[in-house]
């Protein structure tokens, strides 16, 4: 939270955070639910803070948002539709747009101002992407859209807040179980699941469900400097288990032919990421047999 000498720390984990120096705050918003604030660092340009939590910088914001949309999307190969769950700054639509064969991407934010509110604040995360005529912007809520929907989607995206508040649902065995009824035959599913070393249970809780419904739950990670304490974990699940096996040379072939650039992603960093801590793979394993 922001105290009065211009400092901002971090209140995700208990007797451990992270400060930022603020140069000036752009915007600040308190409600029952939730305290947003924006503002200016000198290294990480703009900031996005969320009841204590850091949501995204304009420094950082590459590495989460090309890992989250690259790697499947180039693990399944031919994905046409695209579903993104959250997201309202932008970022991950604007990766997603760089594939050319993705013909259509439906975008679920549950208000409309987040995404207004990002395009005046944060306009580098999403660079226009919301005028691109691939994309539908559908305002509602994740939960309600996902119970309600009739389409099925070659890759899903949560991009959700932590598994507390409002962002509790998307992490629940009934919204797992709606994605899944929601993908294609080859479809894939990821979401962010926090750093594994501070949140080993929420790894956990979504393999107990999420594994139930597909033939291939695991994770993959990317070091995100802003979301400290180790490496950022993402959910993955999927029927199609070779997805996940596609050696490096197959990789290198769909990056090319992509045609797209990087800042973070690249063909061998997609295959490492799958390769996890002994520590992340022994809770990972020992969650497998039970269900929740």
């Amino acid at each position: 939270m922001l105290n009065k000498s211009n400092i901002y720390y971090e209140t995700l984990h208990p007797a451990y955070g992270q400060y930022f120096e603020v140069e000036h705050v752009l915007f600040e918003q308190k409600t029952e639910q939730w305290h947003l604030s924006i503002f200016e660092n000198k290294h990480f340009g703009r900031v996005m803070a969320l009841n204590g939590a850091i949501q995204t910088t304009e420094k950082d914001e590459f590495v989460y948002h090309e890992m989250m949309t690259h790697v499947p999307i180039i693990a399944h190969g031919d994905a046409k539709k695209v579903l993104i769950i959250g997201g309202g700054d932008g970022g991950m639509l604007r990766q997603v747009l760089k594939h050319k064969h993705v013909e259509q991407v439906t975008m679920v934010e549950i208000d409309a101002n987040v995404v207004e509110m990002c395009k005046t604040y944060f306009p580098q995360h999403s660079q226009g992407a919301f005028d691109d005529d691939r994309v539908s912007l559908v305002i509602d809520d994740g939960m309600h859209f996902i119970e309600q929907c009739q389409q099925q989607f070659d890759v899903i995206i949560s991009d959700c807040t932590d598994p507390i508040g409002p962002g509790e649902v998307l992490f629940s065995s009934a919204f797992y179980e709606n994605c899944k009824r929601c993908l294609t035959e080859k479809g894939i599913f990821v979401a962010q699941n926090g750093v594994a070393f501070m949140q080993p249970e929420e790894l956990q809780d979504t393999v107990r469900r999420l594994s139930p419904y597909v033939n291939d739950c695991w994770f993959y990670n990317a070091a995100v400097p802003t979301y400290i304490g180790g490496t950022m974990a993402f959910a993955w699940a999927t029927d199609d288990v070779s997805a996940r096996e596609l050696d490096l040379t197959s990789l290198k072939q769909r990056f090319e032919m992509a045609n797209i650039s990087t800042q973070y992603y690249t063909p061998a960093l997609h295959m490492a990421s799958f390769a996890l801590p002994a520590f992340v793979e022994t809770a990972v394993k020992s969650a497998q047999s039970v269900t929740a």
